[in-house]
This record gives C-alpha cells, sequence and structure tokens, in this order.
C-alpha cells in the first residue's frame, strides 16, 4: 500500500543509501555501504563555491568485513564528495570498528570509537542500518550453525529475535507459525 497522495510541493533533498551483503571466497563477509546527498537546488558552499543542482554534496562508502559471529575484522571507509575538504580525514578513524561485535550495545561501541569529532555523522549513522544488512546477509549461515547446535545438543534456544517488533511479538501469529514449540514450552 502506498503512501497517501501528498500535497504540492517540491524536492529539496535526496539522500540515496545502497547497502548490500556479500559472501566472499575466504568465509568471510563484505557489507558495503554507499550513501549520496544531493539538492534540487544551487547553493553556495564556503570551500567550494557554487554547486549546481544534482551535484552531490556527500558521497560515502564503508565497508565491513565481518565474520559468521558478526564481529568486525576490518572497516574500510571512504569520502568521495564532502562539503570540506577536512572531512574525508576521518574516514581512517573508521579501521578502530574492528573487533567490535554487532549485536547489543554496538551503537553505544560504535559512538566511543568513532564518535563525535573522531568520525563522521554520516558514515556513522549508516552504520546501524549495516547491522543490519549484516544480520540478513548471515542469516542462512547462522541458521544452519543454530541447526547443527540443536541437533547435536537436543536442545533449542528461544530466537532472541522474539520481542524486537510487531511480527516477533511473542503473542504474534508469526511467532506461533515459526516457533509452535515455544507455545508448548511456556504451557508445560
Amino acid at each position: 500500500m502506498p503512501l497517501s497522495a501528498p500535497a504540492d510541493r517540491e524536492p529539496m533533498h535526496r539522500r540515496q543509501i545502497d547497502m548490500q551483503g556479500y559472501r566472499r571466497a575466504d568465509g568471510l563477509f563484505d557489507i558495503e555501504g554507499h550513501l549520496l546527498d544531493t539538492k534540487a537546488y544551487g547553493f553556495e558552499n564556503e570551500e567550494k563555491g557554487w554547486l549546481a543542482p544534482g551535484t552531490p554534496l556527500h558521497g560515502m562508502w564503508i565497508r565491513l568485513t565481518i565474520d559468521d559471529d558478526l564481529v568486525i575484522r576490518a572497516c574500510e571507509a571512504a569520502s568521495d564528495h564532502t562539503p570540506y575538504a577536512v572531512c574525508p580525514q576521518a574516514a581512517g578513524n573508521f579501521a578502530r570498528l574492528a573487533g567490535l561485535r554487532i549485536g547489543p550495545g554496538f551503537n553505544r561501541a560504535v559512538q566511543e570509537r568513532v564518535g563525535g569529532v573522531l568520525g563522521c555523522t554520516h558514515l556513522r549513522e549508516m552504520l546501524a542500518q549495516m547491522a543490519t544488512v549484516a544480520y540478513q546477509t548471515l542469516y542462512p549461515v547462522r541458521r544452519a550453525k543454530e541447526l547443527e547446535r540443536e541437533k547435536q545438543t537436543g536442545v533449542r534456544e528461544k530466537p532472541r529475535i522474539i520481542g524486537t517488533c510487531l511480527a516477533y511479538d511473542p503473542a504474534s501469529p508469526v511467532v506461533k507459525m515459526r516457533w509452535p514449540w515455544l507455545r508448548q514450552e511456556a504451557a508445560e
């Protein structure tokens, strides 16, 4: 279902974000993100002078290389388009994310390592979304490991996703359908 019809309006700003997950030949995974900001109008930039409509104001990349436990092995960032000449200097600091695990506390840890003047707001904001892309990319790998653990131990673990959104409310029809054994265990 699309949104309702908008009021009369004119375009002002456009942000495009593209993120993709890849399985590498060496068994690791790359999660890449690209952000592009443009304005629909021309304006004066203090360092670059006049920027015509559609000229990139921000054009940035991040690549997280992660293992199947969601631990960041390497992080690389680059800034092709920035409003100021100093901005690309922040990209190198994102290598500090190596060793972090994507999971609870990830956003806080990112802030500690590349927050404020250590990083770039636009690159940092992409990381939360990239964490979701990492989960989606590794789902089949992590699910296979989960099933193997269950097979070996005979113990089924409650999925961590339970309670994270409306569909995964413990009482939702989705949870009842996907994990009927949770209802059985709760009744016992």
